[in-house]
């Protein structure tokens, strides 16, 4: 499990506008694509630099296609980068000011302290 790897993704997704409206409609070729051009580059360094080791595992993928931050947040994935792109695709298709991100929340609701573990 790479815990890095999914905030990554969480991370460089929620940058992009474009990449954000592919992930709320094409969740599946999405997380293909990005796994494939962007997991190995390194960030904020210079064009070509990039590892080759870095992969989902079948789990995190699954969570990441199906759009479940309840999953991810068992994973180890950050809560604030989940919820800032889930508000960036779903947030719209509310009525309610924070109806979506009271959803959110109570979803998460059944966890007791000690929380799953964020470090990566």
């Amino acid at each position: 499990m790479s815990k890095y790897l999914i905030d990554k993704f969480l991370y460089t997704v929620d940058r992009d506008p474009d990449l954000v409206e592919r992930y709320r409609s094409e969740p599946a070729e999405l997380v293909t694509w990005w796994e494939a051009a962007r997991a190995n580059t390194v960030l904020n360094c210079i064009t070509g630099e990039s590892s080759t080791w870095l992969r989902f595992t079948d789990d995190e993928r699954q969570a990441l296609i199906a759009h479940d931050h309840v999953r991810l947040f068992e994973l180890g994935a950050h809560p604030f980068l989940t919820l800032t792109l889930f508000i960036a695709m779903f947030e719209r298709d509310n009525k309610e000011p924070l109806e979506y991100q009271k959803a959110f929340g109570a979803r998460l609701a059944h966890f007791d302290l000690p929380y799953p573990d964020i470090a990566t």
